[in-house]
């Protein structure tokens, strides 16, 4: 269990966090540079420990084992483990976005040496797929009108980068 200390009002509060599941993300060597890239991306986030491997291995003693970082508040685990597993879009992660300038900002960021896909989907360059979503879209798609809802989802099916103007636009008909 971690402990965070602060300041509220000149007395010292502490928050220990105890988080039940953790993505556990398995990369080849990158797991240090993938945490540092992520935590660069999102406001409230940081590298919690990084733990090396011993003489015990499988890693070269010294080498970067795990890195435990956070992301706006959510904890993940970065493994060295090697070249066994890689990453598929079947496990995605969905942001919030609550604005065009965040969906914008945040896929610039994490598509930077990755791909597009379709849909507001995308690759970074660490092969982890990540969805960038507008929480407007999932306003439209759920609205009672269907035939609104209908055109927001056709409109959303030829976008890459969600455009949440396009999507309004779809919406009015």
């Amino acid at each position: 269990m971690d402990e965070l200390s602060g300041s509220e009002s000149g007395l010292l509060v502490s928050v220990h966090i105890n988080q039940k599941i953790k993505p556990f993300l398995w990369f080849d060597g990158q797991a240090e540079e993938a945490a540092a890239h992520y935590v660069s991306i999102f406001d409230g986030s940081r590298i919690v420990t990084v733990q090396r491997y011993g003489d015990a291995g499988p890693g070269a003693p010294g080498s970067v084992m795990t890195v435990e970082f956070e992301l706006a508040g959510q904890r993940f685990v970065a493994l060295n483990g090697g070249p066994q597993f890689t990453f598929t879009e079947a496990v995605s992660f969905s942001i919030d976005c609550v604005d065009q300038e965040e969906v914008d900002r945040l896929w610039a960021r994490l598509g930077e040496g990755g791909e597009e896909g379709p849909c507001g989907w995308l690759k970074d360059k660490f092969g982890l797929s990540w969805q960038v979503t507008p929480r407007r879209l999932i306003e439209l798609l759920v609205d009672p009108d269907q035939a609104a809802a209908k055109r927001v989802m056709q409109a959303m099916m030829g976008m890459h980068k969600i455009d949440i103007q396009g999507l309004e636009d779809a919406y009015r008909g």
